[in-house]
């Protein structure tokens, strides 16, 4: 069965992120598939480099997966919860409450529900009743906006405005994801990211955009309190972001 969630650490947890795109560890610019850059081979191995260097958690997203709308770098997957003993958080293309259960029983911790989200908020409910305290809801926005479908097509939906659709479903935490910064290391859009905090009661993990040691620092100040933690890619993978010194922050922040 899946690893147990563990009550909140008192500091942030810092996320660090594997991206899957035809079973290769990959980062995207700007959520565009066509610009992707490979980091590693064997995203096994790498799952293994991060829990090695310190990391408490780990986030995936199967990028063929939120196009696809099934899973489809699921032996990746598998590969990597066989490679580290941390919990792992696993995005894109989880659709029903079958391909839920199956992902838990294989040893996933918690899964992030996005377009279904979107699509059938009633489903990740349910969700939340089944498989309480493993169930995330991924909002990706562009220009304020929900994006959905691999963020390859946009919605009139407000970011605040979905959350609170989910706010006593029992939902363990939302990734919140600005688009227009994701992978481009301009910083963490911290504006939005708290203002959504403050809207609702669940637990917010700040993505895209991360892009050195300030935007750690940053998540340590009074406003950000009620933000879980937050992720980090590129900014890892070029060097960027020094695993020992960013964790330390979030320590000694606590």
């Amino acid at each position: 069965m899946s690893k147990s969630v563990s009550k909140l650490a008192a500091n942030k947890i810092l996320f660090p992120a594997i991206d899957l795109k035809d079973g290769q560890c990959v980062r995207l610019k700007l959520g565009d598939m066509d610009q992707a850059t490979v980091y590693n081979e064997d995203p096994a191995a790498q799952a293994k480099a991060f829990e090695d260097q310190g990391f408490d958690w780990l986030h995936v997203v199967d990028l063929n997966g939120a196009f696809a709308g099934e899973s489809v770098n699921s032996a990746a997957v598998e590969s990597i919860l066989a490679s580290t003993k941390n919990p792992v958080q696993l995005g894109g293309g989880i659709r029903t409450l079958d391909h839920i259960e199956d992902w838990l029983s294989k040893g996933l911790t918690r899964v992030i529900l996005g377009t279904i989200a979107v699509r059938e908020p009633a489903l990740v409910i349910e969700a939340c009743k089944e498989f309480p305290d493993h169930v995330a809801v991924g909002i990706d926005a562009k220009g304020g906006k929900v994006a959905v479908e691999g963020w390859a097509e946009a919605s009139e939906l407000g970011v605040i405005e979905l959350a609170l659709k989910f706010e006593d479903a029992g939902v363990s935490a939302i990734i919140y994801t600005d688009i227009d910064r994701d992978g481009i290391l301009t910083g963490i859009n911290w504006e939005s990211t708290i203002e959504l905090g403050n809207a609702v009661s669940i637990p917010v993990i700040a993505s895209g955009g991360l892009a050195s040691i300030d935007d750690v620092k940053r998540m340590t100040q009074p406003d950000c309190a009620k933000l879980e933690g937050a992720i980090t890619g590129r900014a890892l993978y070029d060097g960027r972001l020094d695993p020992a010194e960013a964790l330390a922050v979030l320590k000694a922040g606590a």
